[in-house]
């Protein structure tokens, strides 16, 4: 009951003092019957809109479905965007070359080297898509971590409520994971090659030289992308009932 009672408390954070004060009324009612734990349930799954009958949730499925929700769109950003082209073809979150270096991309360009830079530009894309693979793991470790109260914040939150819980809670774990794989990335498709041969010409001729740590933007790029993938599948849950592919899903977000 307790519990019931601080669910209802955090609630108040996210409604307009009447409902807070008939939430409150309601379960403090209740707390002296041998119901109270269903009744106080039932209350909470009002907060949600949810009405009583078949479209009943209760907490367990709030949770679960938004673990799922999660979950789905975790492992459909990693399958998309791992592919040949999930970054280089992507308009939104294709890598290209890092603001200081725009300069220098420029003159390159116009000297005849425009074939370098784009080697250089696709190669850092392939690395991305390479160390994608590997991010899926990491989103599921945080969503089994999935408190109920992250669970009520992000079904109360805003449409990206669920990506800005995985940003919060994977961020340092997937830099971690993706440095490494970017690192081994951009030597296998001949990044480092690449990035060596542009700049290397260039700095022959400017005063400004350009090197930057190339592992460490790409991998930013790459969270980025992953990110803004992950948000996009989000919003097709929340809004498209298609993408509810699953019972649970169907059911949480239905109400």
């Amino acid at each position: 009951m307790k519990k019931i009672i601080l669910c209802a408390l955090s609630l108040s954070l996210f409604l307009s003092p009447a409902l807070n004060a008939q939430i409150l009324k309601k379960v403090l009612k209740g707390s002296g019957s041998k119901d109270s734990s269903q009744k106080s349930s039932g209350i909470l799954n009002s907060v949600f809109g949810n009405k009583s009958g078949s479209g009943k949730l209760s907490n367990d499925d709030i949770i679960a479905g938004l673990k799922e929700a999660l979950k789905v769109g975790a492992e459909n950003s990693g399958k998309k965007l791992s592919n040949v082209d999930g970054y280089f073809a992507n308009a939104a979150i294709k890598i290209l070359m890092p603001k200081e270096a725009k300069k220098a991309e420029s003159r390159l360009r116009a000297i005849g080297l425009g074939k370098q830079v784009d080697n250089a530009i696709l190669s850092m894309n392939r690395a991305a898509e390479d160390a994608a693979k590997s991010a899926a793991p990491i989103f599921i470790n945080a969503i089994k971590q999935m408190s109920f109260q992250d669970a009520l914040s992000i079904l109360r939150g805003g449409d990206f409520a669920a990506t800005n819980y995985l940003k919060d809670k994977t961020t340092n774990p997937l830099t971690e994971a993706f440095r490494p794989v970017i690192d081994s990335s951009l030597k296998k498709v001949n990044a480092t090659k690449y990035w060596n041969t542009v700049f290397s010409t260039y700095n022959k001729f400017s005063s400004e030289k350009v090197n930057p740590d190339l592992a460490a933007y790409v991998t930013e790029k790459a969270l980025s992308g992953i990110f803004y993938q992950v948000g996009q599948e989000e919003q097709s849950i929340r809004k498209d009932p298609m993408a509810r592919t699953t019972d649970i899903l169907k059911k949480v977000f239905a109400n």
